[in-house]
């Protein structure tokens, strides 16, 4: 008997124990859901951009390939950016000052050079990774004009909100790490989308684009020099760390690409998917991106250490994770049959939806919890910055994870033929 008791006493406290530390971080809860609800906004304009832009997808084929990897490196960037800032924020590093040899105008050069190099490796990896799926793609020199024009011009927009918002934390006392991955990811949806339309504009003209391209190209060598020769130690140490994860990274996002393109004709006859899949995907990476963040801030100032099995504080941060996620893929699927009700886009039953999307995000919460985790502490113990992995690598798995968690779902239930 005396055994019994024991169990639900030894349960009550640490349930005691886990209400305590909620209300200990209500303030960064308060943070993290509202910018979760912003960043779901912004996920819906891209959605609502994807579905709009049928035409072009249909004219220009193999774009759908590019569309993840470009908006998901966007995220991985931005959102590593985002990271080590609060890092710096939390180490007592940060100044709010774009100072030679300081952490936030190293990161912003970062930022530039990584967003030029990574759209020119996209360029030359979609074409390649398509054709092994069997899908016809537009030429090279289309892939690298709407990829670097439409990137770079995205990755500026983006780096300014990074740069505005870690200062605004600073100053606030906001919780950089809860609120800078879901703003980011998800403003990396709703930029990226209509700057890689804006550059298919250019693309379709012979002579601008061949011009446009070859500009790319060179900004792309000026980029690489700079990388390698003349950027601050500083600079050049963050870009080595994430060279590996930057480069296997988007294939994940190609991948996922592939997996909508082999779907696009499916897709077509339930367009109200299309607004739906960026925001579930986007926030899938978000929450992964809040985990992994809060981790590698941990793991810096020694809340917690590089253990296979996860200890108390980042146990209690994945149930965060787990409580915010049940709560936002329900709105998304409730948010995205509404607007495909308004919109007047073919879609699924209200019940389909909500319900599809909430399953589907049953499925893609535990990958988020282990990989957000030993993304971390791999990376740590490796000696390396989680924050220069952790979110880049999350961010991409939860790309391809999402989409393929979507389509399985809707698969399995007859949403989709």
């Amino acid at each position: 008997m005396a055994e019994r008791r024991v169990g639900p006493a030894r349960l009550a406290r640490r349930a005691s124990r886990l209400l305590g530390y909620w209300r200990s971080e209500r303030r960064t809860l308060r943070q993290a859901v509202a910018a979760l609800a912003l960043s779901t906004f912004a996920g819906f304009v891209a959605g609502i951009v994807l579905g709009s832009i049928g035409g072009t997808l249909a004219a220009l084929p193999g774009l759908l390939v590019l569309i993840p990897a470009a908006v998901g490196m966007r995220g991985n960037i931005m959102g590593a950016i985002g990271a080590r800032l609060g890092t710096g924020v939390a180490l007592g590093l940060f100044e709010p000052a774009l100072r030679r040899g300081g952490v936030l105008a190293d990161n912003v050069e970062v930022g530039l050079l990584s967003a030029v190099l990574t759209s020119i490796y996209l360029a030359v990896v979609a074409k390649p990774v398509a054709s092994a799926f069997g899908e016809h793609t537009v030429s090279f020199w289309d892939l690298v004009t709407i990829s670097v024009l439409g990137g770079t011009l995205a990755s500026l927009v983006i780096l300014a909100v990074t740069v505005v918002l870690a200062v605004l934390s600073f100053r606030r006392g906001w919780d950089l790490d809860a609120v800078s991955t879901p703003i980011i990811t998800a403003l990396g949806d709703m930029v990226t989308l209509p700057a890689l339309f804006v550059a298919t504009l250019v693309a379709r003209h012979e002579a601008a684009n061949v011009a446009t391209a070859a500009v790319c190209l060179s900004l792309g060598a000026a980029a690489l020099a700079r990388a390698i020769g003349w950027s601050p130690s500083s600079v050049r140490r963050i870009l080595l760390e994430m060279a590996g994860v930057l480069a296997l990274a988007p294939l994940l996002d190609i991948l996922a690409g592939a997996l909508l393109e082999l779907h696009a004709s499916r897709l077509e006859t339930v367009a109200g998917l299309l607004i739906l899949i960026p925001p579930f995907v986007s926030q899938a990476g978000a929450l992964g991106g809040i985990l992994s963040a809060r981790l590698g801030s941990k793991l810096r100032i020694g809340v917690i250490t590089a253990r296979g099995r996860p200890e108390v504080p980042a146990l209690i941060d994945g149930s965060i994770v787990v409580i915010l996620g049940l709560g936002i893929f329900t709105v998304i699927g409730a948010c995205a049959w509404g607007l495909s009700v308004v919109t007047g886009r073919p879609h699924p039953a209200g019940p389909a939806m909500v319900g599809g999307a909430f399953i589907a995000g049953l499925l893609v919460l535990p990958i988020t919890l282990i990989v957000g985790y030993y993304a971390a502490v791999v990376t740590a113990r490796f000696g390396l910055d989680p924050d220069n992995h952790g979110v880049p690598i999350i961010t991409s798995v939860m790309d391809l994870a999402g989409v393929a968690a979507i389509l399985f779902v809707m698969r399995t239930s007859g949403v989709l033929p």
